[in-house]
């Protein structure tokens, strides 16, 4: 049995890898963390995965609505075949926010020694990763949605490099009260926030041209929705 490039360590030694795989979902270790998908990319040649589908990588400041955006074109986004990604964090299942696995500091490293993610990163003192998943869909000629990181922009374009990238603004005076009618920061702290976005989002278009769509979510959400399914079929330029 080939095993895929990457491939955790706990899916190669030989033709009974398959058996081992089995007695790790049946014993509840990480195997039992990662979906079947991942299971199934254990048939992938050693050559890589040719991508037949498209990534497609959302990023934006906090504040800029990336969750709500997902939440309601989700309905139309599957209607397309598209698979939205289930992000793996740091952080209880508990918490408020996204629909994440949370997982261990500890489980979260373990993970990625055993190769689980196609991506990941750090922000704002939690980790988050991508499952290894995507490769399996994109492969197969499948849509694939991250929820991504935009100081993570550069590797996911190394790894990926015919990737669609949205990146959704918002509205300074927008933003602004959205982070304000969140209360988590202080005035002082928002209007940095607020100063570093602008110059994190003038470097990203400025430096990534080709390939990068950006999304206004100032207005109405069902708006940015119809812009978002848009520039996925048609591109940038027709959506206007």
């Amino acid at each position: 049995m080939i095993m895929p490039m990457g491939a955790p360590n706990w899916v190669r030694g030989g033709s009974h890898s398959g058996n081992v795989a089995a007695a790790g979902l049946a014993a509840g270790g990480l195997l039992g963390i990662l979906s079947s998908d991942y299971q199934a990319s254990l048939a992938t040649s050693e050559e890589g995965v040719l991508m037949a589908g498209r990534l497609i990588y959302l990023i934006g400041p906090s504040g800029s609505g990336k969750d709500s955006l997902l939440e309601a074109a989700r309905p139309r986004l599957l209607e397309r075949g598209c698979r939205i990604v289930r992000r793996v964090i740091t952080r209880s299942a508990e918490a408020v926010g996204e629909a994440a696995q949370g997982v261990s500091p500890q489980q979260f490293a373990a993970m990625q020694d055993e190769g689980a993610f196609a991506l990941s990163w750090q922000a704002n003192g939690l980790s988050y990763g991508i499952p290894r998943d995507i490769d399996v869909w994109l492969a197969a000629g499948e849509d694939v949605l991250v929820n991504g990181s935009r100081a993570h922009l550069a590797q996911t374009r190394e790894r990926y490099p015919t990737s669609l990238v949205l990146l959704l603004t918002v509205d300074q005076a927008v933003l602004r009260e959205r982070l304000i009618a969140r209360g988590r920061e202080s005035l002082a702290d928002i209007e940095e926030r607020l100063a570093r976005n602008a110059r994190f989002t003038a470097e990203l278009i400025a430096g990534n041209g080709a390939g990068l769509f950006v999304l206004d979510n100032s207005g109405p959400l069902e708006h940015t929705v119809e812009r978002l399914l848009c520039c996925l079929d048609h591109g940038d330029a027709a959506c206007a």
